[in-house]
C-alpha cells in the first residue's frame, strides 16, 4: 500500500461523503479534508455539521449547487490556478452523480487544471449489490422528470435492452414512477432501497404490476432508489419509432380503452387492441385497468 501523501496545490479533491452512516467516512477522505485550502460544498450548513462531527474546521467553506454553478465554478478555478488546494463535495454520497459536480469537472478539464477523485459511499451500487438483481449489466438514470409525458417517454425507450435500471424518486412521486414504469416496461422484478446504510435500511422486493401496494404509506419517507431488472421477453423487440412513441404517449392506457368503447368495440376488443398497439399483454392492460379504480 502507498504511504500518504500531502495534497497538491492547485488540485481539486472530489470527495464523497457517507449516504447515511457517519462511519463510512474513510481516513483518506477525513485527511484531505483537513489539508485542503478551501471545500466546495453543495449544502455549507449540512456540510459544516459533517465537518464539525469529525473536527474539521475548514480554511474556507463556500456553496456550489445548481443555483450558483457558474460563479461559484469560476471561483474554484480561480483559487486553484492561484496554487490553493480544494474539495468539493456533496451532501452525500459521490459529487457530480445525480448532484453538482459535473460542470465543474467539465471545467477543470478544458482549463487543464489537475483533479482527483476519491472512491467512497454511493447509493447506486450499493442499492445495486442489495438488490439482488442482475449486476452483469446495469445503467443509472438519476431523477425523472416530473411531467408524465416526459419521464414516460424516456422510460418507453429503455424497452427492448436486457439490464437492470436505476433511478432515484421521492417520496411524494414513488407511486407515479412506479405506474409509469409498469406502463412502459411491462410486469418486471422491481426492488426500491431506502434508508441505505442507516439503522432502518429496507430493501421492498416486487413486480412493478404490484406498484400500488409495494410500500406501505407509512415508509414513503425520504429518497429512494428504484431498481428495475428489465423482462427478457423485451429484449429482441425491434426498437420503437417515433410514431409509436407519440401514439402510447397520447392516451394512458384507461383512456386509450375508454375512447374504443365509445366508439363501439366491446371491452375485451378494446383492451385486445390496445394491448396489440402497445405491444404489451393483455393481462398488462387488464391489471392496469383494475390498479386504476
Amino acid at each position: 500500500m502507498s504511504k500518504e501523501q500531502a495534497v497538491l496545490p492547485g488540485t481539486l479533491y472530489v470527495v464523497p461523503t457517507p449516504i447515511g452512516n457517519l462511519e463510512d467516512m474513510t481516513f483518506r477522505a477525513l485527511r484531505i479534508l483537513q489539508e485542503v485550502d478551501f471545500i466546495a460544498a453543495e449544502d455549507t450548513r449540512h456540510s459544516r455539521k459533517l465537518l464539525t462531527h469529525f473536527d474539521i474546521h475548514p480554511k474556507r467553506l463556500f456553496s456550489y449547487h445548481e443555483h450558483n454553478i457558474r460563479t461559484s465554478g469560476d471561483t474554484v478555478i480561480d483559487l486553484l490556478q492561484s496554487g490553493l488546494s480544494g474539495a468539493l463535495i456533496s451532501d452525500a454520497g459521490m459529487p457530480a452523480v445525480s448532484d453538482p459536480g459535473y460542470d465543474l469537472i467539465a471545467q477543470l478539464i478544458e482549463a487543464d487544471l489537475p483533479f482527483v477523485v476519491l472512491p467512497g459511499p454511493s447509493a447506486v451500487i450499493t442499492a445495486l449489490v442489495g438488490s439482488g438483481l442482475s449486476t452483469g449489466r446495469f445503467s443509472f438514470h438519476g431523477f425523472l422528470p416530473r411531467d408524465h409525458k416526459d419521464r414516460l417517454e424516456i422510460i418507453l425507450k429503455l424497452r427492448g435492452r436486457t439490464e437492470t435500471f436505476i433511478f432515484y424518486e421521492a417520496p411524494h412521486r414513488i407511486d407515479k414512477l412506479l405506474a409509469d414504469l409498469y406502463e412502459g416496461l411491462g410486469d418486471c422484478p422491481v426492488v426500491i432501497a431506502k434508508e441505505l446504510t442507516k439503522r432502518n435500511e429496507r430493501y421492498v422486493r416486487g413486480r412493478l404490476s404490484e406498484y400500488e401496494h409495494l410500500l406501505p404509506q407509512e415508509i414513503k419517507r425520504g429518497e429512494m432508489v428504484v431498481l428495475v431488472e428489465a423482462d427478457p421477453q423485451w429484449s429482441h423487440q425491434v426498437p420503437l419509432n417515433d410514431e409509436f412513441i407519440d401514439k402510447k404517449l397520447s392516451l394512458t392506457i384507461p383512456d386509450h380503452v375508454e375512447e374504443l368503447v365509445a366508439k363501439g368495440m366491446t371491452r375485451k376488443e378494446a383492451m385486445r387492441e390496445v394491448a396489440k398497439a402497445r405491444s404489451i399483454s393483455r393481462r398488462d392492460v387488464y391489471q392496469i385497468l383494475l390498479n386504476h379504480k
